[in-house]
């Protein structure tokens, strides 16, 4: 048979439109609208797969061109669980900051270091779980009480601090691109969530509308705000229904009232919760329709995979899961994951960034601003050349103690030990013996320690707890407590060993603390003399550590947490009512304030400027000079803080944060800072949950902690008052 060869190029051009429509179908089209490409791409799937999609392990569709994808991702303080990356200071460790500005450069690098490594697994073709764009973090949820053991991932006790810290985090996680997402950021847990771990599963959480909207809600509604791109429902029960089946939180609240417009993903099994813990249907078929009808369009686990049953049983109809879908497939391509490569700017994000130096650098200033130290009796700081210095304690050489929870890992985490030993000057020696356990008595009763603490001149002790007694329920391996610190006390053989540490050494004993929560410190700061607060400080915390103990950097982070004196102080941990807890309710003097934390020199509060009285639909303009009395140069944290007079039928808070910013000034410097207090910051809370106008007087206090006696008798700036009428 004779070939026409000139009809074969015809025949060619004429296939080309198909196999190019083929190519560039609709949802596969970066040019095209956003609701079109979902609703063209919807049209496509059958109904197991768009079920398919709704679950934390999204298979691929090839036939669609579908990639596989996985929702569960982890960025609390660096990626984590994934590849190298840079390890910041854990997330109670950014409150201490009270820096907004560095939690938005923090955000900013983890996103970008997110990218990154996304950028190069995909060009390898590994599409795995830890190893995608949508990242369950911030946690937000308000740290009510120290025995919660994952409290070390929130930002504080304060909805103030909380709410600012988290919307920086936030819009340093997805970017500014009017078009693409860097990454899509999680609030996390919806809400009225803080323990007790090894209830979380059938636990109801019991809030009253005051204690709802003015403590538990402000920071998710401050989030949404900030257009965070997904919602994750808690495990537990809120006043009765389970957070990711309650329609109060999930449609009346955060739906109809605030406009959230991205997804809802469940907490991983709290869809198996529905059915197994609060048990408020039967079956697992009846779990998936409950939770898409009160609006769940995520699903970590496989409770979902029941959906097609739910339809063909008529407990839900398609249309909804298509509409469900629709908000998913929404942040899938607005994170770019049906386009081709190139496409977005974030693509050209180069590995070069995991953990440059630059983050490194950023990483170790986290930790610097962390830092609170808590007592010194004038030790502080530490020549770093003297003689001898000896180094002690289970968690000097500890990397556990760096990393808290949820954390990355890289090649060059610095340990306490470590960063001490760079620190001093050739020619000093330093010794080091661990001395104790953690948390449990040697076994061996020989004691070479002491001795040699006694012969150097300063010692240095690392204290304190680690992720292996704090943290998650499975992650704290060594907690008996599921990893609830319900012991309030640090482990009894290490103030025994600070006992003997201290018996007859008149040199200096400087105490380390590392962990995530309150603890019992009254004996610790009776036997030091200086008490450092490291937190869990990432992989330059011994860099950091050693900076401050050595005076290279003034530290200057404040405590967004209160430490009681013993858990006496508290009401039971179940009780989710405010009455008595943090430092806007408790009556009980704390052994550690709110906003406490000293400084290598001093700052003295004066000229507070504001107006005698204000109409209540008016801003108010506050301004005080702060001056650095002191030898060294330092930052300090200025807090305002609000006291309004207290009301019938109503709690009031005894303070409430409503301003701060971070400032730094040479010796003898002085500036002038200026707040805004708008309407809405100056109005209450009412039992029924209304934000109501504050009337009569109103004291503002501005100062370097928060405004109470416990503060000035341990040593912190005295602040400024002055009251203001609101008429």
């Amino acid at each position: 048979m004779k070939r026409n060869y000139l009809l074969l190029p015809l025949l060619a051009m004429l296939a080309l439109p198909k196999a190019h429509a083929q190519q560039t179908a609709l949802y596969l089209n970066p040019t095209q609208p956003l609701n079109a490409r979902v609703n063209d791409l919807l049209s496509k799937l059958t109904l197991e797969e768009k079920v398919s999609q709704m679950l934390d392990s999204s298979p691929a569709v090839p036939r669609l061109n579908v990639p596989a994808y996985y929702w569960w991702n982890e960025a609390l303080h660096g990626v984590g669980r994934s590849g190298g990356a840079t390890v910041f200071p854990q997330a109670i460790g950014l409150g201490a900051t009270f820096d907004e500005d560095l939690a938005l450069r923090v955000a900013t690098a983890i996103s970008d270091e997110a990218r990154a490594m996304y950028n190069v697994a995909v060009a390898k073709n590994y599409r795995l779980r830890y190893g995608g764009l949508s990242f369950w973090t911030p946690n937000i949820n308000i740290f009510r009480d120290p025995r919660w053991g994952r409290g070390q991932e929130t930002y504080g006790e304060d909805p103030t601090l909380t709410g600012r810290l988290g919307v920086a985090f936030v819009k340093g996680l997805q970017g500014n691109d009017p078009k693409y997402l860097k990454v899509a950021a999680c609030a996390k847990h919806y809400a009225v969530h803080s323990g007790p771990e090894k209830l979380r599963h059938e636990f109801d959480a019991k809030a009253s509308p005051q204690d709802l909207r003015e403590t538990y809600l402000p920071a998710f509604k401050a989030l949404v705000d900030a257009k965070v791109e997904a919602v994750m429902c808690a495990y537990n029960s809120t006043n009765g229904e389970p957070c990711c089946g309650n329609t109060f939180l999930l449609n009346d609240v955060l739906r109809k009232e605030w406009g959230f417009r991205g997804h809802v993903v469940s907490d991983c099994g709290a869809l198996d919760d529905l059915y197994q813990g609060h048990k408020v249907v039967e079956t697992k078929t009846e779990a998936a329709a409950l939770a898409l009808q009160r609006g769940v369009n995520l699903n970590c686990g496989d409770t979902y995979t029941a959906l097609v049953d739910a339809v063909k049983q008529g407990l839900v109809k398609e249309t909804q899961i298509d509409s469900s879908l629709a908000v998913l497939l929404r942040t899938r391509f607005k994170l770019g994951l049906l386009d081709p490569q190139n496409t977005n700017p974030y693509d050209a994000i180069p590995v070069s960034v995991i953990n440059s130096d630059k983050h490194r650098q950023l990483a170790k200033e986290v930790a610097l601003k962390s830092i609170v130290l808590l007592k010194n009796n004038g030790v502080l700081p530490l020549r770093n050349d003297l003689p001898t210095y000896f180094v002690t304690g289970p968690n000097a050489a500890s990397v556990d103690a760096l990393l808290g929870n949820y954390y990355g890992v890289n090649g060059q985490i610095t340990t306490i030990l470590e960063g001490l030993t760079a620190g001093i000057q050739p020619g000093s020696q330093l010794q080091y013996k661990p001395g104790i356990l953690l948390d449990r008595p040697n076994v061996n009763p020989i004691d070479w320690t002491t001795g040699d603490a006694k012969g150097s001149d300063a010692t240095i002790v690392v204290l304190g707890i680690n992720g292996l007694l704090e943290g998650e329920e499975g992650e704290a391996i060594a907690s008996p407590h599921a990893g609830d610190q319900l012991d309030y006390n640090l482990p009894a053989n290490q103030i025994e060993f600070l006992k003997k540490l201290r018996a007859g050494n008149k040199k200096p004993v400087v105490a380390v603390i590392t962990g995530g929560s309150p603890m019992d410190l009254q004996e610790v700061h009776e036997l030091a003399d200086a008490v450092v607060l490291a937190w869990y400080p990432g992989e330059e915390g011994g860099n950091a550590v050693a900076d401050i103990i050595f005076g290279k950097t003034s530290p200057s982070g404040k405590l967004p947490i209160t430490f009681p004196k013993s858990l006496d102080q508290l009401p039971a941990y179940e009780a989710y009512g405010m009455q008595g807890r943090t430092y806007r309710y408790m009556t009980a003097e704390p052994m550690y304030p709110f906003g406490y934390g000293l400084s290598y020199t001093r700052f003295e509060y004066g000229d507070l400027q504001l107006p005698k009285s204000v109409a209540r639909n008016k801003p108010v303009e506050v301004a005080v000079k702060i001056t650095n009395t002191g030898k060294a140069a330092s930052e300090e944290v200025v807090q305002l803080y609000v006291t309004h007079t207290a009301r019938k039928g109503s709690q009031t808070p005894l303070y409430a944060l409503k301003n701060f910013r971070r400032v730094a000034l040479q010796p003898g410097a002085s500036t002038t800072v200026k707040f805004t207090l708008t309407p809405e910051q100056l109005m209450l809370v009412d039992a029924q949950g209304k934000a109501v106008a504050a009337t009569g007087p109103v004291t503002i206090a501005v100062g370097g902690a928060l405004p109470s006696k416990r503060s000035q008798e341990l040593g912190a700036s005295q602040a400024v008052r002055a009251q203001l009428s609101v008429k």
